[in-house]
């Protein structure tokens, strides 16, 4: 997939997930309970993946992953930073960059879209079980599975970037540029998954386990298993 492709797929997701942010912010009684949702999930992961958080080599970047991938703040200033820039985007990232950009906002379409769908379902007070009966209720199996491919994708990208000779160094000159550009948001997000996975010594191996547990905990809840968030 070239840079162009890329950046295709970058702005069709870009209005599916402003798309659903939007219709969130229109019903109150929604938003409440996607936030609900997202806090539930996050903390379901920190518990989940409480190993990688108290590993000294992995703390880091679980951190990240939770916060950028799962966590409930707002994100809508990122998006918007993002679609006023796409062209300058294509014009200096290269491509390792650009495409670790669009995988995240590809999955972030995708868990937009689903989280909207469990939270009609569940409302502002529920516990794990009624959050399992959700999950398959909604269902949904391929989009599911399609989902943690997406966070396995994500995770490569980011692991090819620490490849690259000097971006460290380039991502430091263009922390100011970027404040005054308005694109703090998203230069943050780029610097601080590059950083966290660069301090990792087998990223990879990371990625692996996060994706192997989370396609375990997919299966126990899909087939209502009890505790399915236990894994590993």
């Amino acid at each position: 997939m070239g840079k162009e492709k890329l950046v295709h797929t970058l702005e069709q997701q870009l209005k599916a997930v402003k798309a659903e942010r939007l219709e969130a912010k229109r019903e109150p009684a929604l938003l409440a309970a996607r936030t609900a949702l997202k806090r539930f999930q996050s903390a379901r992961l920190a518990a989940t993946h409480a190993d990688l958080l108290a590993g000294r080599d992995t703390h880091d970047a679980a951190v990240y992953f939770l916060e950028e991938l799962y966590g409930a703040h707002d994100l809508s200033q990122r998006d918007v930073d993002l679609e006023r820039i796409i062209p300058t985007l294509q014009r200096l990232l290269s491509y390792e960059a650009l495409r670790a950009i669009t995988d995240a906002i590809v999955l972030d379409a995708l868990s937009e879209r689903l989280d909207t769908a469990m939270a009609r379902e569940l409302g502002t007070a529920f516990d794990e079980d009624d959050y399992a009966r959700a999950y398959r209720s909604v269902g949904e199996p391929q989009e599911r599975a399609r989902q943690l491919d997406l966070v396995r994708q994500l995770g490569e990208s980011l692991c090819d970037l620490v490849r690259i000779p000097l971006l460290s160094m380039t991502l430091k000159v263009m922390r100011g540029p970027a404040r005054l550009a308005r694109l703090g948001d998203l230069h943050e997000f780029l610097e601080r998954g590059f950083t966290t996975f660069k301090k990792m010594r087998e990223p990879n191996r990371f990625v692996a386990t996060i994706c192997a547990r989370e396609r375990q905990a997919m299966d126990n809840l899909f087939e209502g298993r009890a505790d399915p968030f236990r894994v590993g």
